[in-house]
């Protein structure tokens, strides 16, 4: 089968922290998860933006907590994309969430083998490259093995490093992994986090947020050349001048690289990272 833009449908969840995706795309869809403040329950973004979920994290008495979209809110997109022979609906690590589970039973209540559920084992604009990245192809024409393909090399392949004001979040939410061992109390220290096979794992510990812009350069470059196709983004919780600092490295060390995505991480991510914090992406994809 050869799949196009005009028959193949891609489905991402709000962890993906691209919004914007159906605005862009005519065959894009955004499945919010949900965050929960005391008895209120927003969706990622349809309800709650950004800017206002860090207001309400400022002056709220306890965290906010997050829960998975339901089967019933993929299966009503998926019916909605009928139209569609293929949809690829590419979510959020299922190690650290549930929201690809609740996909899974949703195409299987729609029966049939119309949609391909594909674990990113990656969060925030990891899965926008890889959405993107779809995209690439599906605007040339191609073949579920392809994709297939391009889906074990973005596993292989692609990089994250991020970094946090503090653990505190990582551990409320369960999502800390291996990265409980860089749990302290040293001033100013930097716990720099990575994401590996869909789980968060700790690669370094550094005092101060320059030698964290260090690390990073320095792991950005022995991961990456120079090349058309190197495909970088930025992600921040409520810290803008992140996005200056890390542009500035890529500019600098990589400069055939394309800078695909900034954003800000909408509510659900921010919850598990705490403000302040910042990720950074990478997948080369010529």
């Amino acid at each position: 089968m050869n799949l196009t833009l005009e028959n193949t449908a891609v489905v991402l969840d709000s962890t993906s922290d691209y919004p914007d995706a159906p605005a862009r795309f005519p065959n894009m869809r955004f499945v919010p998860l949900y965050v929960r403040f005391g008895e209120e329950t927003y969706r990622d973004y349809v309800e709650l933006a950004p800017s206002a979920f860090f207001e309400k994290l400022r002056s709220a008495a306890t965290l906010p907590q997050t829960a998975q979209p339901t089967p019933q809110d993929f299966l009503r997109v998926y019916e909605e994309l009928d139209a569609y022979e293929r949809i690829y609906s590419v979510h959020v690590s299922s190690k650290v969430s549930g929201t690809l589970q609740s996909a899974e039973l949703a195409a299987s209540e729609l029966g049939g083998d119309k949609v391909r559920i594909v674990d990113s084992l990656s969060a925030s604009l990891g899965i926008a490259l890889l959405a993107h990245a779809i995209q690439r192809r599906l605007t040339r024409g191609t073949t579920d093995e392809e994709i297939d393909d391009l889906v074990r090399r973005f596993h292989r392949d692609a990089g994250v490093l991020f970094t946090v004001e503090t653990l505190e979040y990582l551990q409320r939410g369960g999502r800390i992994g291996r990265a409980q061992a860089l749990a302290g109390s040293l001033l100013n220290v930097k716990p720099i986090l990575s994401v590996e096979d869909g789980v968060v794992v700790p690669v370094a510990r550094v005092r101060g947020r320059r030698k964290a812009v260090a690390e990073f350069e320095r792991r950005f470059l022995e991961a990456t050349e120079d090349a058309p196709g190197l495909r970088v983004a930025i992600a921040h919780a409520d810290a803008e001048e992140w996005v200056g600092t890390l542009s500035e490295i890529v500019w600098r060390t990589r400069p055939k690289a394309e800078i695909e995505f900034t954003s800000t991480l909408g509510a659900v991510v921010a919850t598990h990272a705490g403000p302040g914090a910042v990720g950074f992406f990478w997948f080369m994809d010529p």
